[in-house]
């Protein structure tokens, strides 16, 4: 027995030298240093933007049409402050985030060097990024019958349901504006070009118009 818990003890020794201790001299690196593109993008934008920058949850932000209208102070703009009453909250640490300034750069570099298509759209330019004049709601809805209502119904109450308050409260104009213009393909909404019609900045300024006028007061929401 006494040379069994002996043999045992021996075993246990061994097994224990075998087994690596962890590295303690191995570098800390602090969240406000991370400096590679694909490791910041993965933590602070895929969950809703997509692994690829394609869409997921909302507007693909490495899609070639919006890098397209889209310029590189305006996406700082987004990451920077976010859209106050909606979902996307500020990034920047001055915003209360976690994104340095250098971080926010490498970000924008990194979604424009990988997904952008300069020149892809010389041809044919889509509307630009931001509305040049007011909207008119009518006009909206007569663009939204004939381009739109096939898929969201002649009201926008289809089975893709898009003039609900429940929805129009949680998005602004611009990203009204912005969504009709590039489309969400992982979700088979196709770009502006893809309608009966290519549609004009008026035409997409007028639809906001209409969607934006679909919203209704919180007390109106709450009576029903």
């Amino acid at each position: 027995m006494k040379y069994a818990l002996l043999a045992v003890a021996a075993m246990l020794g061994v097994s224990s030298c075998e087994t690596p201790s962890p590295r303690t001299d191995a570098p800390v690196v602090r969240p406000n240093e991370v400096a590679d593109f694909s490791a910041l993008y993965a933590q602070n934008c895929s969950g809703c933007h997509g692994a690829d920058g394609q869409g997921a949850l909302t507007v693909g932000i490495g899609s070639p049409v919006y890098l397209a209208i889209a310029d590189d102070a305006t996406i700082r703009q987004v990451i920077d402050q976010g859209r106050p009453g909606t979902p996307m909250q500020g990034f920047a640490e001055k915003a209360g985030g976690m994104l340095t300034d250098a971080q926010i750069d490498i970000i924008i570099q990194g979604i424009r060097t990988r997904w952008a298509k300069p020149g892809a759209f010389e041809k044919d330019p889509p509307p630009p990024y931001r509305a040049s004049q007011s909207g008119d709601a009518d006009r909206g809805h007569n663009v939204f019958t004939a381009s739109c209502s096939s898929c969201h119904g002649p009201d926008g109450h289809g089975a893709r349901t898009i003039a609900e308050s429940s929805y129009l409260d949680l998005v602004s104009d611009q990203h009204l504006r912005t969504v009709i213009i590039t489309g969400m393909p992982h979700l088979g909404m196709p770009d502006w070009r893809s309608h009966p019609k290519p549609l004009s900045d008026a035409d997409v300024t007028n639809l906001v118009a209409w969607l934006a006028s679909q919203r209704q007061p919180l007390s109106a929401q709450l009576s029903h």
